[in-house]
């Protein structure tokens, strides 16, 4: 399984744009002939061999039949793609634009018979998944090996993003599933949850007292809770899991990520809540802090799958959800099996 960030594409972006392509082609009246794809072929591959016989036969097919071919796509045209006479075959300038773009049409159709291809086989293929800051570093290098394992023909292209930004790009579209933290609203999704993550208390030392398997924080220290700024979702979690609706931070400081909330906490700023999955991948190793769970009667942060109630790939969705859920519980020795 091949597995790389992906920003900004969707794959469908390619195959909408067939017909936007074929139009820059100047055919422009919905009634008028359109080109082929073998007609492109024809033409792609005479400019690559510049030779009649040779593209012919790298077409295999005759050279009269790839000769009527090319005929055929410059009076569907209108204009003329290939000069030729017993001692040369060149491209005209519009041929050679032509050329451009029937290679990226022919790119665009096989990619969209790959797409068709990919989808009809669960967990094969391309899934694009987002996965936001507070989750991605500490989730993905746990779960990554399990899925790579059970699903060797699955292609996953992730982004990493802020809640809103995944959820805005998930119902346009642009991503098949995210992996987010909840609360948060989820209208119009179907939302699957994983597990629960707790939050412990991240402080120096000798600035608290962390006597005891659980912590409470004190509401006279909740003046001193360093947040991440507006935007991440952990920063209402963390409110909401010391009852309070805003915290007005000192001087106006915020973290733009977890790993600069830890630095702040180490040089005696505050305190911070931290999630337990970022607690126990080592996110506080090398540091002078200590860090303990809050309360069991403490809220927590709930992580989700989530998918567009749309989503014709439920099977895909499951697969996905139960097998981060059995590599977060430890049951990893034996692959995952889709549930339809």
């Amino acid at each position: 399984m091949n597995c790389a960030l992906h920003p900004d594409i969707s794959p469908m972006h390619n195959y909408d744009s067939i017909y936007r392509i074929i139009r820059l082609l100047g055919v422009y009246e919905l009634s008028a002939a359109l080109p082929s794809l073998r007609q492109l072929r024809y033409l792609v591959a005479l400019g690559q061999h510049l030779n009649f016989t040779r593209a012919a036969e790298a077409s295999f097919v005759s050279q009269s039949t790839l000769s009527s071919g090319l005929k055929e796509l410059e009076d569907t045209l209108g204009i003329k793609l290939v000069e030729r006479n017993r001692q040369m075959v060149a491209l005209t300038p519009a041929g050679l634009e032509i050329l451009e773009r029937s290679k990226g049409l022919l790119s665009a159709a096989e990619d969209l018979t790959q797409y068709a291809s990919d989808t009809s086989k669960p967990m094969t293929g391309l899934i694009r998944l987002g996965v936001i800051p507070t989750i991605a570093p500490f989730l993905l290098p746990v779960i990554m090996p399990t899925i790579r394992e059970s699903f060797p023909a699955l292609r996953l292209a992730l982004r990493e993003d802020l809640t809103h930004n995944l959820l805005s790009r998930l119902r346009d579209r642009q991503l098949d599933f995210a992996i987010i933290a909840l609360p948060f609203d989820t209208e119009g999704l179907i939302v699957h949850e994983l597990f629960q993550d707790e939050f412990w208390l991240a402080a120096k030392s000798d600035e608290f007292n962390f006597k005891g398997k659980h912590v409470t924080l004190p509401s006279k220290l909740t003046e001193r809770l360093l947040l991440l700024e507006e935007g991440h979702c952990l920063r209402e979690h963390s409110l909401k899991a010391c009852g309070r609706a805003e915290i007005a931070s000192a001087d106006g400081i915020e973290a733009t990520s977890l790993l600069t909330l830890v630095q702040m906490v180490e040089s005696g700023m505050g305190i911070a809540l931290l999630p337990e999955m970022a607690i126990k991948s080592g996110l506080l190793n090398n540091t002078n802090l200590t860090a303990k769970p809050l309360t069991d009667s403490s809220p927590k942060r709930t992580i989700a799958l989530v998918a567009r109630d749309s989503s014709v790939r439920i099977d895909e969705f499951n697969a996905l959800a139960e097998a981060i859920k059995q590599t977060h519980n430890g049951h990893t020795s034996a692959k995952i099996k889709i549930k339809k």
